[in-house]
């Protein structure tokens, strides 16, 4: 049988192993995706449960996106 989730398990393997650190993981996941995407997934995961969705034309600000520290997490950060 092929393992058809080969990168996706190469990845989760070296995090546990502390080979990559898993912010950079996250980070490097969310700024690849398309915001649809992120949309997507934030959506089907119940991320948004207690904050309001969304639409197209709103986006939130970045300064409400923070890090573990509190601080603000700008499009330049990885």
């Amino acid at each position: 049988m092929v393992n058809v989730r080969q990168a996706t398990d190469k990845i989760l393997e070296m995090v546990e192993e502390g080979i990559l650190d898993k912010d950079t993981v996250i980070m490097s996941c969310l700024k690849y995706m398309s915001e649809d995407d992120v949309a997507d997934m934030a959506h089907c995961n119940e991320f948004f449960l207690e904050d309001e969705e969304f639409t197209e034309d709103e986006t939130p600000d970045e300064s409400e996106f923070t890090d573990k520290d509190g601080n603000p997490i700008g499009e330049d950060e990885v």
